[in-house]
């Protein structure tokens, strides 16, 4: 039985080459809408304060450097975007006494969604140079690929541009994050709760990728019609309310087991 007034602890997941700030106003909806809960936005090594740090190549190697950065002195929520989905579906089935219950974000895994889905086609001519591209390059060519709402936000651009200068991914660090997440890979099904969000509209990654994974494990899902890949960005305030709505009927239900 989940206890009803514990306070909740989220940990936010982000996606490639992304750092904390990157979430943007997400958190202060997140926790207007939970006032006691306690948000977590950990970075994976090569981002962010981390970013002097070698990124792991496997997904599973980043889920072992954030675990290290959480207190799990109780069970936690993840809200996981694109690879940070996989992390924490890696995370739930190998620590599955430390997650509570998970949001999946525009994410993707073999076998479930060919390649061809899991990063669209025509993304491709884009993607892959971003790994040698400058930092100034890469996050206008990654604003314009995620999102459909701010894609010409030169204000936000600027600020993305200002973070790689201070905290740069390093090329290897950029590759070995690619690549780890291309080779990811489920079996186990998570036994958690678990929601899967994505947007039809999302330019880098195929939505029906998320469909795919919430047929396949029985799971809530819900679609946003016009956001782009970097969905808390494009729409905070649906996602959280979306997350809200969601996260109220399941644990009332687990509160009752």
């Amino acid at each position: 039985m989940v206890p009803v007034n514990r306070p909740a602890h989220f940990v936010l997941l982000r996606g490639l080459w992304r750092e904390a700030r990157h979430w943007g106003e997400f958190p202060c909806h997140l926790q207007q809408q939970f006032p006691g809960a306690l948000i977590n936005t950990p970075d994976i090594p090569g981002n962010g304060l981390r970013n002097h740090e070698t990124s792991p190549d496997t997904i599973a190697g980043m889920t072992d450097a954030l675990r290290q950065q959480v207190d799990l002195s109780q069970p936690v929520r993840l809200i996981a975007l694109s690879m940070g989905g996989m992390i924490a579906i890696d995370w739930m089935t190998r620590y599955p006494a430390e997650i509570e219950t998970a949001v999946l974000i525009n994410t993707s895994a073999r076998p479930l969604s060919p390649f061809y889905q899991r990063l669209r086609w025509t993304a491709y001519p884009y993607v892959l140079p971003l790994i040698s591209h400058s930092a100034a390059k890469r996050e206008a060519d990654i604003l314009r690929l995620t999102s459909n709402r701010h894609q010409h936000d030169k204000k936000l651009l600027e600020s993305w541009q200002q973070w790689q200068r201070q905290n740069p991914v390093m090329p290897a660090r950029a590759r070995n994050q690619f690549f780890a997440a291309m080779k990811f890979s489920v079996t186990v099904k998570p036994q958690q709760p678990l929601l899967v969000v994505t947007s039809q509209a999302d330019r880098l990654v195929d939505y029906r990728c998320s469909r795919k994974l919430a047929q396949t494990w029985n799971a809530d899902y819900v679609e946003h019609g016009s956001a782009g890949h970097d969905l808390p960005l494009d729409e905070p305030e649906w996602l959280v309310q979306t997350i809200r709505q969601w996260f109220d009927t399941t644990i009332n239900e687990l509160s009752s087991q």
